[in-house]
């Protein structure tokens, strides 16, 4: 599909470390929805960064399941684009770039914890509720004769050092939201075994990228005021941000194979037509009236992020059970 609107860029980033399932369909479905219907282009990232737990057969799925769906992408890791690469793993130097203008600003500085020495900190506050508790900052302010010292001992860690203004944005689903950076913490920028942490390489990939409007799961919501100030610290304009709610079993849990094979592959064993699995996530949606099928390009007229709940999605068996009427 030509965009009509290239202003407008949106992205559906995976990560390829296991198959996708109902939940990652409906957040690929809204998200390309609300591209194609601002006729903009929508962006495929394979996010690999995690090379232990990513696998390049799922990472092949993936792509298989999307094209079974009836979405399409613009620009992607096997059809290229002006910002290619599109895969994680091989856009290290982006995020090393980034880190290294951050560190001229003094933004950064070295954490020798371990994660036990952090569980073990007491005081340390609750934190965001996606990320833990908050750094307690032991090593905010360690003089660079005790960073040698500790150097000597620990391969460190980098974190960035948070701001002290509230970070306030409006998520197009959940409304206006404000946190308090002390809640956020000093956060991990890149991990004491060399790997660039998810913050970093999401935001360096979507400025990059020119990505407008990012649309994803709720449970990135906590990550949004660290992506704000890194996108304010490196100079980069902020996209606009939707979280749309997560699937949950009747037990209150996110949505687990505990719950029943709910995969895509498992579905299409079953006999489950694209069409009606996209059908019926758009009135899981709110976005049509009755769970019949609808090809991907039959609903962009009716994408509306107003109509989209805002709590998450209980999956109970009667609604599983819509899925294979015929």
């Amino acid at each position: 599909m030509n965009p009509t609107n290239p202003k407008l860029r949106g992205r559906f980033a995976p990560t390829p470390s296991g198959e996708m399932h109902i939940g990652n369909a409906w957040t690929a479905l809204l998200a390309w929805l609300q591209i194609r219907s601002g006729h903009g282009s929508f962006i495929l990232r394979m996010e690999d960064i995690d090379k232990p737990r990513s696998k390049p057969h799922l990472a092949r799925q993936i792509l298989d399941d999307l094209r079974w769906l009836g979405i399409d992408w613009d620009e992607g890791p096997d059809v290229g684009g002006p910002y290619a690469p599109y895969t994680q793993s091989e856009r290290l130097q982006h995020y090393e770039d980034a880190l290294s203008k951050l560190q001229k600003q003094g933004a950064l500085y070295t954490c020798f914890c371990s994660r036990a020495d952090l569980l073990s900190a007491a005081s340390a506050p609750h934190g965001l509720a996606a990320e833990g508790p908050a750094y307690p900052g032991t090593c905010r302010n360690l003089s660079p004769e005790e960073r040698a010292a500790k150097a000597k001992l620990k391969q460190p860690s980098i974190r960035y050092r948070v701001g002290e203004e509230p970070v306030a944005f409006i998520d197009g689903v959940s409304g206006r939201h404000s946190f308090d950076p002390a809640a956020t913490g000093d956060f991990i920028v890149k991990r004491a075994d060399g790997m660039f942490s998810y913050q970093l390489a999401v935001v360096v990939d979507d400025a990059m990228m020119q990505v407008t409007h990012v649309l994803r799961g709720a449970d990135l919501l906590d990550s949004t005021p660290r992506q704000i100030q890194l996108y304010q610290a490196l100079g980069w304009e902020i996209p606009a941000f939707a979280h749309v709610p997560l699937f949950m079993g009747t037990d209150g849990k996110r949505l687990a194979k505990r719950h029943g094979n709910t995969s895509l592959a498992a579905l299409r064993e079953q006999g489950v037509s694209p069409a009606k699995l996209t059908g019926w996530l758009a009135w899981i949606g709110g976005l049509v009236p009755t769970p019949d099928p609808a090809a991907p390009q039959e609903l962009i007229g009716r994408f509306d992020l107003s109509l989209i709940p805002a709590e998450p999605v209980i999956i109970t068996e009667e609604l599983l059970a819509r899925l294979y009427e015929s």
